[in-house]
């Protein structure tokens, strides 16, 4: 009855702040976290972020600051060769680096932006905003305002080519920090830069000669993401990069196209109930736009729940704490924490058939991480015990650090309630 008499009052006060544009960003950025069962409306209208650390393992704040700092102070600014991912240029220059592929990423540029942000890191977002404007985005031609996919740490292009999931977290945030710091000039102009972004995703030339043509990075029929917006390469997607958390967000923020990305949260969410296993709640890493697992033509048994089908987890999860759309989203991250759970939750391998045939033995902290986050949109009593796994888990470092680094890092903030919307 007490949870209930303060969702009501929540909402009270957000009926009277939507008349007080002065105050609407003080109740979404909102310090107070709470259990699960008050997230009804979602944060952006309640300002409540759970905070899983505290209400499930009893963490206090110091510990859980801790816990975040440490984290922070080891992948950014820990030992070269074993530790650190983020590395400065001089003078007001950084990059994250794949490790493991010897590469900087616009995955990894966009994620360290957003960690940067979240956790008010200015110095070190406009610093990666600086590298990746300098040697990643296109300035002219067809590419106009994409970004190359991937690059050598010294800013040589490596492929020209974007992937679509990086320009979506450049542009979250990008608007993210406008609100939190506010505009500056030129490149740190950053509500700007996120709107030329957004408006190159769906402003790209359509042609009936699809060899190489650079193409928008959401299809406008479909309403969906694309894989790379170039050739028949978008003509399938990637359930990982649906956000529809984002495009809501976008909906509201954005120049143009408002409907549209209205249009794209409601599809994405429907898609993701279409891609996901019945049982296993496992996502492909590629997947037709009905929902389909496939295999692009080069192969890589991307039909399975491998590498980029863990985020799923995480989108899910997050678009639920943030806007409480669709009931599914529990559902769906019950039954996912039961297949790991029948895994053996310190042992699950990272790479499964959809039918959950194991195809990877590591258990792979990433993957640690993004289940942890399913446990703020979960209501199983398991969850307690993917938290705690989270908690446990070291800090990734040596050859593979990056993506398990950078996932265990987001997911740090998410299921501390530090992942904030600002508006």
């Amino acid at each position: 009855m007490r949870n209930r008499c303060i969702v009501f009052l929540l909402l009270f006060i957000e009926i009277f702040v939507l008349g007080n544009a002065a105050s609407s960003s003080n109740l979404i950025n909102s310090q107070q976290v709470v259990s699960n069962s008050v997230k009804q409306t979602g944060a952006y209208l309640t300002g409540i972020y759970s905070d899983l650390f505290s209400e499930l393992l009893g963490k206090s704040k110091a510990e859980i600051s801790a816990k975040i700092d440490n984290a922070f102070d080891q992948l950014f600014y820990g030992d070269d060769n074993a530790q650190r991912v983020y590395y400065p240029v001089a003078p007001d220059m950084a990059y994250i680096k794949d490790i493991n592929y010897n590469d900087v990423r616009t995955e990894g540029m966009s994620y360290g932006m957003m960690i940067a942000v979240q956790l008010n890191k200015k110095s070190e977002f406009d610093r990666l905003l600086k590298w990746a404007k300098t040697y990643m985005q296109h300035q002219s031609g067809p590419s106009k305002n994409y970004f190359a996919w991937h690059c050598k740490d010294d800013g040589t292009k490596i492929s020209v080519n974007s992937a679509s999931d990086g320009e979506e977290w450049f542009v979250m945030a990008l608007f993210f920090a406008s609100a939190r710091w506010g505009d500056g000039e030129g490149i740190y102009n950053y509500k700007a830069e996120a709107q030329k972004i957004l408006d190159a995703m769906l402003s790209k030339e359509e042609s009936s000669d699809r060899t190489d043509v650079i193409t928008n990075m959401f299809n406008k029929n479909e309403k969906q993401v694309v894989f790379v917006p170039v050739g028949n390469a978008d003509d399938f997607t990637d359930p990982s990069y649906h956000l529809p958390h984002f495009y809501e967000l976008w909906a509201k923020w954005a120049d143009k196209n408002n409907q549209f990305w209205r249009e794209a949260a409601d599809t994405s969410r429907q898609f993701l109930k279409k891609a996901v296993h019945p049982q296993t709640g496992l996502a492909p890493d590629y997947a037709r736009f009905d929902g389909s697992p496939m295999d692009p033509p080069w192969g890589g048994g991307h039909k399975d729940f491998r590498f980029d089908a863990w985020r799923v987890t995480m989108n899910v999860a997050i678009d639920y704490l943030w806007f409480g759309r669709d009931d599914w989203a529990v559902l769906q991250s019950n039954r996912l924490l039961d297949f790991f759970d029948s895994q053996g939750i310190q042992t699950y391998g990272n790479q499964y058939t959809l039918d959950g045939k194991k195809l990877g033995d590591d258990h792979s902290a990433g993957l640690v991480a993004m289940n942890a986050v399913a446990a703020l949109a979960s209501t199983n009593d398991n969850r307690k015990e993917f938290v705690q796994e989270l908690w446990n888990a070291s800090i990734p470092q040596g050859h593979y650090r990056y993506y398990d680094g950078i996932l265990y890092m987001l997911a740090l903030l998410q299921v501390s309630g530090n992942f904030r919307i600002y508006e």
